[in-house]
């Protein structure tokens, strides 16, 4: 049974920085691909990062490039989202999600539906 836990959100000024982790098991950790998704009060949930085991490669939505970093552990079955200069705007539920396929297509970050979710963290910038 895949099982994903995050952990790290709370209440931070905008400016600031929050580091999410993701603690994932029950899956085969070698070959996966894990993504991190948010929703905001009234909104859809989008599609944040997501990081491949097979090659390293990380994908971005345009809405946190720059500022937002994904990376994983796999000594630790651990994924992390070190989140820079926090805007009010990105306040929102965090989940992590495994069992997704991501790509970038015309420049643009896609993602299929995930399989499996965490239950999410709570992220609130402040003004």
């Amino acid at each position: 049974e895949v099982h994903l836990v995050e952990s790290g959100g709370g209440l931070v000024q905008a400016g600031g920085s929050l580091r999410l982790s993701c603690a994932a098991s029950g899956f085969n950790y070698d070959d996966y691909e894990i993504g991190w998704f948010r929703q905001a009060p009234g909104k859809e949930r989008e599609g944040v990062s997501c990081i491949s085991s097979s090659d390293g490669t990380t994908y971005y939505a345009d809405s946190v490039k720059g500022r937002f970093t994904i990376s994983s552990d796999n000594a630790k079955n651990m994924v992390y989202l070190q989140m820079n200069s926090l805007k009010p705007e990105d306040t929102a539920v965090y989940y992590c999600a495994a069992h997704l396929t991501c790509v970038y297509a015309s420049g643009n970050f896609y993602y299929t539906a995930p399989g499996s979710w965490g239950q999410g963290t709570q992220v609130t910038v402040s003004s």
